[in-house]
């Protein structure tokens, strides 16, 4: 059984499903290469507009997978740093990928599964959902998921998560912001349905461009270097074959081309 499942609904919609439920797709060597080895691949798809990350079973993600930390147990430093890498080099994979991705949360979401969750671009989860970034529980720390945990949850409430490894609710974890849309379980599909329907009918060089915007914006300073560059990204997308047909599809009041392209 393969440790993911990649489902192509149509040739703009991919589906990344985490297939490990028997033991609530924890991580292990094999799925962190996985995971790696399919992003990767979607990133170079040009024609791909939307990716859907959602978890097979009762957990979305428990963090790392016993029998693998009993290994690392006896690893060395060396052999720790290396292991440590391929999570670090995965999920900088995902963070990077141009494509919009959505995630899908429909249990428990702890540890690494937190590092999952940050990397998505959009996160719907069920109401009942718990959240936990419980590595000082067991001696260790959340290193490698750090930058995009706290990018996501906020410094505030990722030093206090952090630090005393609580669980917390999915209703905390939209109140800082980590989830962007709770719903009831039977809805879960239903709205994430429609959120990549929303994705697909947006230009989608536009798309990209704009998750990519928010990348190299957030955190630069407000100077003359960054008021010329969002200037540039303006001219060039307003004169790029999409932005002029998205403009002439408004003002003639009919649905642009690339609407069309999904349909057939």
């Amino acid at each position: 059984m393969s440790v993911i499942e990649l489902h192509r609904p149509s040739p703009h919609v991919a589906e990344v499903w985490l297939n490990r439920p028997e033991v609530r797709n924890a991580f292990n060597e094999e799925l962190i290469a996985a995971l790696t080895q399919t992003f990767a691949a979607l990133s170079a798809e040009p024609e791909l507009r939307v990716i859907q990350l959602g978890a097979r079973g009762k957990a979305f993600c428990a963090g790392a997978d016993l029998n693998w930390m009993r290994a690392m147990a006896d690893y060395s430093w060396e052999q720790n740093r290396a292991d440590a890498q391929k999570l670090a080099d995965m999920l900088w994979t995902m963070d990077q990928c141009p494509v919009p991705i959505i995630g899908r949360i429909q249990g428990d979401c702890y540890a690494g599964g937190m590092g999952l969750a940050a990397v998505c671009d959009v996160v719907v989860a069920v109401d009942n959902a718990t959240f936990c970034l419980s590595e000082a529980r067991l001696g260790l720390l959340p290193g490698t998921i750090s930058p995009y945990v706290i990018r996501a949850l906020g410094v505030q409430a990722s030093r206090r998560y952090m630090v005393t490894a609580e669980r917390f609710s999915a209703a905390q974890a939209q109140a800082h912001g980590f989830v962007h849309a709770l719903c009831p379980a039977e809805q879960l599909d239903e709205q994430v349905d429609a959120l990549v329907a929303t994705v697909v009918a947006n230009g989608p060089l536009a798309a990209r461009a704009c998750k990519l915007l928010v990348r190299d914006v957030s955190g630069a300073p407000l100077d003359e270097a960054l008021r010329a560059e969002t200037a540039r990204r303006i001219a060039d997308i307003r004169a790029s074959d999409e932005g002029k047909e998205g403009l002439q599809s408004f003002l003639q009041k009919r649905p642009p081309a690339w609407l069309a392209a999904t349909e057939s």
